[in-house]
C-alpha cells in the first residue's frame, strides 16, 4: 500500500455503535468508521475496493476532468491513478471495511 493518509472527525454527534466486521472481512483490510473521513493520495497507480458498507468518494479535479463524487458499495472498486487524490467517507452509520492495494 501506498498512499498519504489523513482522518479527521467530522461530527461527535454522527457517531454510532459500528457494525461487527467479520474475520474474513478483515484480513488484510483497513476500517473507517462512521463520522470520520480520510483523504488519500496514490503514490502509484493503486486500487480502492469496498468490502463491507458503502462509502462516498470524491475525487479531486484534474487538468482533464472536474471534481467527482461516488458511492461504492460492497465488491465494487475504483483504479486511482499516480499522484490523484481522493476523500472517501462512510454513506451511513455503519462505517466501512475497504483495501487500498497496487493496480
Amino acid at each position: 500500500m501506498s498512499a498519504v493518509c489523513t482522518t479527521t472527525s467530522l461530527s461527535s454527534a454522527a457517531l454510532a455503535r459500528p457494525a461487527a466486521v467479520p474475520p474474513a472481512v478483515r484480513r488484510g483490510a483497513w476500517q473507517l468508521d462512521a463520522g470520520h473521513a480520510m483523504s488519500l493520495r496514490a503514490a502509484s497507480a493503486s486500487v480502492l475496493r469496498i468490502r463491507q458498507g458503502r462509502v462516498w468518494v470524491t475525487r479531486d479535479a484534474t487538468a482533464h476532468a472536474g471534481s467527482e463524487d461516488l458511492v461504492l458499495a460492497p465488491g465494487e472498486s475504483l483504479a486511482v491513478a499516480a499522484g490523484e487524490r481522493i476523500v472517501m467517507e462512510p454513506w451511513d452509520s455503519h462505517g466501512t471495511t475497504y483495501s487500498w492495494d497496487a493496480a
